[in-house]
């Protein structure tokens, strides 16, 4: 039986490869209204309150990815409230009305859909209470209903969130609660190899599946922490170091959880990478993914 990775597992910052290093922290900060957290040697760490959601590296020197290549297809960045979300979708809507690619209710939450300056997808969403959700035979039902961008902000946008997304809060800082990475979806080459890497070897459970097309699967009984499709991607070999997708966090509440995930990873052959702190390892199409113990 294939070992799991613990229920209270969740997804830490994703990490981005820019060209324009300026451009892309004030995308995240002026129109997604995160905070940048920290600045150094070339990068930005933007997030709420003291938790990484984007880490930006300037890379200047490297090419584009080309659409049809293995990647990131999004960082899907939840919010506590729906006032919170529709603070986050006027802001992008005011300050960067072009990224704007669509919306949908999938059943389990509430999403909206850009695309950064630099190509990179962004889902912005909200979470309805885990009570609510549809399970049929360990398969969490999703769909992709249709979701009125302004019937959502009339309805959930107060007069605060309008004046903040539009200002931007006073002094720095989100007065909103919570954001985190909820999920990564990654454009891949195959689903088969996928489930075989993340659920059977990674540990990861299956919670929906779309055939061969896309795959979403989660710790801990969640929508799901990560999804894989081919859309785009079909048929996509290992990818070269370019723009895009720098690498994946994983968050294990314990250090034996990582120290379990290490030696279940070298077992089947994955090379893992320990530096006594993390585990990282390539997925079958060279996305890095990095396995770290939660912080409180």
């Amino acid at each position: 039986m294939t070992e799991l990775l613990p229920a209270d597992s969740a997804m830490g910052a994703v990490t981005l490869r820019v060209a324009d290093l300026d451009g892309m922290t004030a995308y995240y900060r002026d129109a997604v209204t995160l905070d940048v957290l920290a600045q150094a040697g070339g990068s930005t760490i933007l997030g709420r309150g003291s938790t990484p959601v984007v880490i930006l590296e300037h890379a200047p020197e490297l090419r584009h990815a080309a659409p049809h290549e293995a990647g990131l297809f999004h960082t899907a960045v939840l919010f506590d409230s729906e006032e919170a979300l529709a603070a986050a979708v006027y802001s992008v809507a005011t300050r960067a009305p072009g990224t704007f690619t669509g919306s949908a209710d999938h059943l389990v939450s509430k999403a909206f859909y850009f695309t950064d300056p630099e190509g990179n997808g962004v889902e912005l969403y909200w979470d309805r209470d885990r009570t609510t959700w549809s399970w049929t035979h360990g398969q969490v039902e999703m769909g992709t209903l249709y979701l009125d961008p302004n019937d959502f902000l009339r309805e959930h946008l107060t007069d605060r969130g309008a004046a903040l997304a539009t200002a931007g809060a006073p002094g720095g800082g989100s007065p909103f609660g919570s954001a985190v990475v909820g999920h990564v979806h990654l454009s891949v080459g195959d689903v088969a190899s996928a489930r075989e890497f993340y659920v059977d070897r990674l540990g990861f459970a299956t919670t929906a599946a779309l055939g061969d097309q896309a795959l979403f699967v989660s710790a801990g009984g969640y929508h799901h922490h990560m999804a894989m499709n081919t859309w785009n991607s079909r048929g996509a070999g290992r990818r070269q170091l370019a723009l895009g997708l720098g690498q994946v966090e994983i968050h294990v509440p314990q250090a034996d959880d990582l120290g379990e995930l290490s030696e279940r990873m070298r077992h089947y052959g994955i090379e893992a990478r320990d530096d006594g702190r993390s585990v990282t390892f390539d997925d079958p199409w060279a996305n890095v993914v990095r396995a770290v113990v939660a912080t409180s």
